[in-house]
Formats: structure tokens, sequence, C-alpha cells
């Protein structure tokens, strides 16, 4: 991060604190009227779980979510996503991604995040809005739901919910260190203590957790479960043909990486996990819109190159295969979530909540 760079005294440092602290004047009274109860939260008739991070950026959401949600109709649960869908390109209110059937609406619709979760969730039924209250009145009008899971949506506190999920990114221990922008805070780190579940992801390293650990342990309050989670690779699919391939097809191949997620160093570092030798990289912004020139360059950086394969995120395979053609030899990493501590105590959060009694109607709670 460029705050690591600043030294105190620092003009730019000294501007980033005071736009930070302006920042959490703006956040606290709103979180504050909510912890006070003068708002209060709308609450539907199913049980909701939100999946959320404190800090900006990629904390691992999206395979949580899946994770969740296969965990819950691994009960016989009935689960609806509901995302803002970030980037999307449609105005609408809401837009229906998956009925639990069939994908009806592509990346650009419906945010590259929701159209992922719905390829990979194919029972679940998908939907985006920014009113995420709204969106899920229009749904169980629709449709029997028990679950309701909210992705990114710690702060979105107008809809109350059964469990709050938080996620924390253990290779970002220091964007744990100030509010926007002097660091990646969303709100205060005191907010945790909504939080029901704690999980530390990316958790591959015993030092990265440590750092992590230790900067909670101040606002830690209660006993919300803590976890730890690791993203492993399932296989390769061809973005153009669909082809599926074990992750160990991928040894000793020369590979160029394309991905436009918030952690690109992240997928660095599974390529060569997997034991692609990368021999070079493009990394755009997270949720970039890929345009055709965009392909056009990398497809020429990659003759240049005289690599084997582009490799490429699930989140942006979506996004780039209508730009490519059928000849590219572009391939999406698919990554799941591997809970390597707490997996037990997570799941008994689920079932105990799965076997209450949901509330009847739309109360204000």
């Amino acid at each position: 991060m460029i705050v690591a760079l600043l030294r105190p005294g620092d003009p730019v440092r000294s501007w980033l604190s005071g736009a930070a602290f302006l920042y959490g004047l703006a956040v606290r009274p709103r979180m504050w009227a909510y912890d006070c109860g003068w708002k209060k939260p709308i609450r539907l008739p199913c049980r909701v779980v939100s999946v959320g991070n404190l800090t900006v950026g990629g904390t691992g959401k999206t395979p949580m979510v899946i994770l969740l949600t296969e965990w819950l109709q691994a009960q016989g649960q009935r689960v609806a996503v509901l995302s803002r869908g970030y980037k999307r390109t449609s105005t609408a209110a809401q837009v229906l991604v998956s009925d639990g059937e069939r994908v009806l609406v592509g990346p650009a619709e419906a945010g590259d995040e929701p159209y992922l979760i719905a390829n990979r969730c194919p029972k679940a039924i998908v939907a985006v809005g920014a009113d995420r209250a709204t969106v899920g009145r229009w749904l169980l009008d629709r449709w029997p739901v028990d679950w309701i899971v909210l992705d990114d949506a710690f702060q979105h506190r107008a809809l109350y919910r059964d469990l709050d999920v938080v996620l924390i990114d253990a290779m970002d221990a220091t964007g744990l260190d100030g509010l926007l922008p002097a660091g990646r805070l969303r709100e205060p780190l005191a907010g945790l203590r909504r939080a029901d579940a704690v999980v530390i992801t990316r958790a591959d390293s015993e030092r990265d957790v440590a750092a992590v650990r230790a900067r909670l342990q101040a606002v830690m309050t209660g006993h919300p479960v803590q976890a730890e989670v690791v993203f492993r690779s399932d296989d390769v699919v061809s973005v153009t043909t669909g082809e599926r391939r074990g992750v160990d097809w991928c040894v000793g191949k020369k590979a160029w990486l394309v991905s436009g997620i918030g952690n690109s160093e992240s997928f660095r570092r599974l390529a060569m996990e997997n034991g692609l030798q990368v021999y070079g990289e493009t990394a755009f912004a997270d949720h970039y819109v890929y345009r055709s020139e965009d392909v056009d360059r990398m497809r020429a950086q990659v003759s240049r190159s005289n690599v084997e394969i582009v490799l490429t995120t699930e989140k942006d395979a979506g996004k780039l295969a209508p730009l490519l053609r059928p000849d590219d030899s572009w391939w999406a990493l698919r990554l799941r979530a591997d809970v390597r501590r707490g997996q037990d105590a997570l799941q008994r959060l689920l079932h105990g909540v799965s076997h209450t009694l949901p509330p009847q109607g739309d109360v204000r709670a």
C-alpha cells in the first residue's frame, strides 16, 4: 500500500489521515443509528446470512458465498443469493440472474460476480439490485425460499440478517490500520463486534494469520466463531470451448496471466503453486470491463512472449469469452474455498439457525 511508504509528518500522509477522519465522521452516525435502534432493519420471512468484509478489495467473498450456498443446499434448504450487482450495465431495480434452473442474463447485465455464482450454484435463485430488501420481497413473492445469502452486505444494514459472516484477508493485515483513504477499512474496526463469525481468508501462511489476529485482538468481544479459509484450485476450464482439465495439466506450461480482481497477487501465487511458469501478467482494476482492443493488445503480448496458454480467473472468463477467437488458448482457473480451521463451528451456526422458526410476514426488527 502507498501508506506504508510514507513517513510521519509527510504532507501526503497528513492529507490521507485528514480525509480518513472526515470519512469516519460520515460513516459513524449511520452505524450508530442502527446500533442504538433509531433505524430499524427490514426483516424478511426467511432466514438471512450476510457474507461481507470490513475492507475494500477482494477478500474472497464469492467463493465463500458459493460454499455457504452449497452447505445449505446439502441440508435440503432452498437458497437464493442477493447481490448489488456492482458495475452491471442494467439500470433495472432488480434483475433475475438465475431462476434456479437456468442462467437468464450475462455478466454485463448481472455483474461479473453474480453471474459466476449463478453458474457455480445452478439450483440457487440469484438476483441483483441496490435495495436488497425490495429485491428480497420481490423474489419471495415468486419462489419459496428458506435462506437468502447476501453477497457483500456487512455495511448494508437496512436488511435484517440472522447471521453475519465477515471475511478478513490474511494477505492484507495493514489494510486494517486505517479508514479510507489512509487504509482500506470501510468502517471502524470496532464494527467487527457485530459479526457472528470472523473468517480469515488466504490463510496459507501462519505468519500472515498471526498478524491479522494481533490486530483483531483489541476489538474482538463476545465469542464469534473464528475460522480460516484457503482457496484451492479445482480445475481449469477453456474460456472458448468449456473443456475442463485437472490442474495437473498446468504443470510446466508457459503462461501469461490476465485478471481484473481485487487481489491479483493471490491469483499469481495460485498460478505458480499449480506449476505454471509465469512469463508475464496483465492486471486490471477489479470488475474491469474488457474491450476488444484490450484483448488485441494482450494477444500481441502473448504472441511475442511465446507462451502456451493465457490463464485468467473464473470471474473474468465470462466477460472475456465474447471477445476471444475459437483458437485462443485462454483458460480459467476455478477455485473453491477450503475451510482449514473452524468448519464444524461454522456449520453448527448455519444448522442452528436453519432449525429455528423463520419470521412470519415482513416485519421490522
